[in-house]
């Protein structure tokens, strides 16, 4: 029962994505601001709950990352709609993320199996993400950034979205014509 401890903290997580978004839409910024932090500690909670005791189990390794892109995506479609970032950001975030889902399943449909470990352009377009959603909250919290740097960093995911997105689309690809060549 105790290896499920990870787990059950994360479903908090994830049960949290819609009142913070709520807190967003409502201009709660201060208050979604402080839950945000909570979510990010407890993601930091049940990794090192997992590493420290070996509580590691197959439903984790889905559901972390799995609340990890229902956090991005949800405060990307948030700002989108509020207007704090630009429709074409969130559409080429959202698009990444489809295509990604659908050559993964694809992949599994060809070859019966799929082993998922994130990129290393991933992983830094996924941290570039969260730190646009974050300087953007806190712009929008306590004080504004000069513009030049939020479009700068916009253009920085906007850059690692698309090479990330080829990366994968390249990788699966070459998996999957040496799988059926061997």
């Amino acid at each position: 029962m105790r290896e499920q401890i990870p787990n059950i903290i994360t479903v908090i997580r994830i049960l949290s994505i819609a009142p913070i978004c709520w807190l967003l839409w409502q201009g709660s910024y201060a208050l979604a601001l402080a839950l945000l932090v909570v979510a990010g500690l407890s993601d930091a909670l049940d990794g090192f709950l997992a590493r420290r005791y070996g509580w590691f189990t197959r439903l984790g390794a889905i559901l972390d990352p799995v609340a990890d892109k229902l956090f991005v995506v949800s405060v990307f479609i948030v700002f989108g709609l509020k207007g704090s970032l630009p429709w074409w950001l969130v559409a080429l975030v959202i698009g990444r993320d489809v295509v990604i889902v659908l050559g993964a399943l694809a992949y599994r449909l060809v070859t019966g199996t799929l082993d998922m470990r994130p990129l290393l352009i991933s992983k830094l377009n996924t941290g570039l993400q969260i730190f646009l959603l974050a300087t953007t909250l806190l712009s929008m919290a306590l004080h504004p950034l000069p513009g030049w740097f939020n479009q700068g960093l916009q253009w920085l995911v906007a850059v690692t979205t698309v090479l990330s997105g080829i990366a994968y689309v390249l990788l699966w690809s070459r998996y999957t014509i040496n799988r059926s060549h061997a």
